[in-house]
């Protein structure tokens, strides 16, 4: 009988405990949402913006196997978004020195192919070298690392803060990687200046950004200060930690090293990396997040973006839209970011839109085309060409449109929002279609008639063909 009376009383506990866990789960969930509110409204002040342009890196930084191109982080749209855009172009066997973040980025790989590696702290190390080996070899010569991908063209990479990272070019053509840094994010409680911690190399001291330099320090004494975050431990302390004697502790300082963020690696980089089947390819394109948590070790780091199979919209006369957020690549929800790429035909036109709940910071990675952005004033903000490798900011309510040249015109936006949403004017689902025609015939001062051609003259959704010489239809 005892047992009896137990079993209800712990079928209530245990849905009781669920019940709990929900409401906590929604709790946090609100929170961070507060969070990232609280943290973002610290940009108010520089979202006054009277004109937007379309950027080119402000700064170059050349090194042995690369360069690095750095866009003004005190420009006062990155200011408004409070982001940081970073260029990388990798040459053949280069390797990007492994560091982390003080916040999360997004990585777009823009051309080329190559491995990334994540480390995450507490995470097993699951990739080891093969077990069979030589007589010459001893067991300690084996190797063990957490797991490393394999990326290439079109692939999105979600990195979040401290979290120490590097890239190698194992491909046969320039590796060109394009980054967006989040310092506004509430993963950074620092300031809002970017800070990049090198585990390696002496790298030099312009990609800490402008803001980070001390008055009056000359180039010299800059350059002296630049080193790894070993740099500031003496050589006993080095040599202690890891076990080893203080001259390979010294070593590890690369006081001299002139090889800057990105070095060369001879030879061919000699890692465990397992070849991913076409199975393995098929599940990552199916796969979508089930309501169970990913956990920080297995969590999927990358989704190809480019892959004209994954558009969620496509208009076979004006192009494809796709777009990667927290529903398909669960990680985007502890970063807060997400990203979408539109690929329009020549001459074809994105619907005028606004971003409800992110600012959009746009990277024009193909072709060429007419940007015009207008403010809640009714004032234009921004009206002019954009091309390839260049950036727009496209703060959060202004709105936006776009349209392709005869080359056609391709745009990666990188959103500060894990679930971004859009608001069209024009179009099948737009906000002026789902207007009553008497409401827009006595806003707009016009007709029924007229109400009823705004409203019902593009069938499109998102991307429109471009407009027939006849003109619109009466």
């Amino acid at each position: 009988m005892a047992k009896s009376s137990l079993l209800p009383l712990t079928l209530c506990f245990i849905v009781l405990f669920q019940c709990c866990s929900a409401q906590l789960a929604q709790v946090i969930s609100r929170l961070q949402e507060e969070g990232q509110k609280q943290t973002r409204s610290r940009q108010f002040d520089q979202c006054q913006l009277n004109r937007l342009n379309a950027a080119e890196p402000s700064r170059r930084i050349q090194s042995e196997a690369g360069v690095t191109e750095i866009w003004d982080e005190n420009d006062d749209q990155f200011q408004c978004a409070g982001v940081i855009a970073i260029r990388h172009r990798i040459q053949q066997r280069g390797l990007v020195l492994p560091a982390y973040n003080n916040a999360p980025k997004l990585i777009y790989v823009a051309q080329g192919r190559g491995i990334h590696g994540a480390v995450i702290p507490g995470c097993p190390e699951t990739f080891q070298s093969s077990q069979s080996q030589s007589q010459e070899q001893r067991p300690s010569s084996r190797d063990q690392h957490q797991k490393v991908r394999q990326i290439r063209e079109g692939d999105i990479l979600a990195v979040p803060a401290g979290v120490s990272d590097w890239i190698y070019n194992n491909g046969q053509s320039q590796l060109v990687l394009v980054a967006i840094v989040d310092t506004s994010n509430p993963a950074n409680q620092l300031d809002e200046n970017f800070r990049k911690f090198f585990l390696a190399g002496n790298p030099q001291q312009e990609i800490q950004g402008q803001s980070q330099s001390v008055r009056g320090e000359s180039p010299r004494e800059r350059k002296q200060n630049s080193g790894n975050i070993f740099s500031g431990f003496d050589d006993g302390t080095l040599a202690e930690a890891f076990n080893i004697n203080p001259e390979l502790a010294r070593r590890m300082k690369n006081e001299r090293d002139d090889r800057g963020i990105i070095v060369r690696v001879k030879g061919e980089l000699d890692i465990v990396l397992p070849r991913q089947s076409r199975e393995e390819e098929e599940h990552e394109r199916r796969e979508k997040d089930n309501g169970i948590e990913e956990t920080f070790c297995t969590a999927r780091l990358k989704q190809n973006i480019d892959e004209p199979s994954r558009a969620d919209v496509f208009n076979p006369r004006a192009g494809r839209m796709t777009t990667i957020d927290s529903f398909n690549l669960p990680i985007l929800r502890f970063l807060g970011l997400s990203a979408q790429k539109v690929v329009l035909y020549r001459n074809a036109l994105m619907t005028p839109y606004w971003n409800i709940n992110a600012h959009g910071i746009h990277y024009f990675n193909r072709g060429s085309g007419r940007v015009q952005v207008v403010d809640h004033r009714g004032q234009t903000v921004f009206d002019g060409e954009v091309r390839e490798g260049q950036i727009l900011v496209i703060p959060q309510n202004f709105v936006v449109v776009k349209r392709a040249s005869e080359q056609g015109l391709e745009c990666v936006s990188f959103k500060t929002n894990d679930q971004a949403q859009i608001s069209q004017l024009a179009g099948r689902v737009s906000t002026i279609r789902a207007m009553p025609e008497e409401v827009l015939s006595n806003a707009f001062q016009i007709s029924r008639e007229d109400a009823r051609r705004i409203k019902y003259n593009r069938e499109e959704v998102s991307l429109f063909s471009p407009r027939t010489p006849s003109g619109p239809r009466d």
